[in-house]
């Protein structure tokens, strides 16, 4: 009997271990920004953000995940760059492909990243061009392809990413000269989709 007594106890405290565990892990995230760390600055942001700003909202969203004048809180992080990011503002839709790729503060979904780094690149945006380079050269969410990799970052150095110069360098040791030429052709015929 003492056994079996024992047993229901340490069913029991199991359970409430476990129930504890997932109500705080089921509990929806914070829609209100949280407590303000980083000074008048960042209030600004936050007024300017709250306001429709998407200049701002990047801004704010920047600082939620870097844990800059406000706690790092990626959930705050994706919130602020989605709307941001709705508005067209290719830095935000930059920010939030990064957290679908990272899978922090959002799933990780190399197709959503994929999604958000092309919506970016139809404004030429450098980095966006960077990311989608790294997503063919390493196959995540596309086929892999060194061409496709070598084109996006031969657009990336053309429009100011001096670290994609690096990384194309890096994949070109690895391509023939015909794929390396290839490249360069696509990279001179692209252009972004009409809308």
């Amino acid at each position: 009997m003492a056994h079996r007594l024992s047993y229901q106890c340490v069913t029991l405290v199991g359970l409430l271990v476990v129930s504890f565990l997932t109500s705080s892990c089921a509990a929806p995230p914070p829609r209100s920004p949280q407590a303000l760390i980083g000074g008048p600055a960042v209030a600004e942001v936050l007024k300017q953000a709250e306001a429709g700003d998407p200049t701002a909202q990047n801004e704010l969203g920047i600082l939620y995940s870097e844990g800059r004048g406000l706690p790092q809180n990626y959930l705050e992080a994706k919130y602020w760059f989605k709307k941001s990011a709705d508005q067209g503002h290719a830095g935000a839709q930059v920010n939030l492909g990064t957290l679908y790729s990272l899978g922090q503060g959002a799933p990780y979904s190399d197709h959503m990243a994929l999604f958000w780094f092309q919506r970016a690149t139809e404004q030429r945006n450098a980095l966006a061009f960077a990311k989608i380079g790294m997503m063919y050269e390493r196959g995540r969410g596309v086929p892999q392809s060194l061409v496709e990799a070598h084109m996006w970052y031969n657009l990336s150095a053309a429009y100011g990413e001096k670290r994609a110069v690096g990384s194309r360098d890096a994949l070109a040791t690895r391509m023939t000269r015909s794929q390396i030429i290839e490249a360069e052709e696509r990279a001179k015929k692209w252009a972004p989709k009409r809308q």
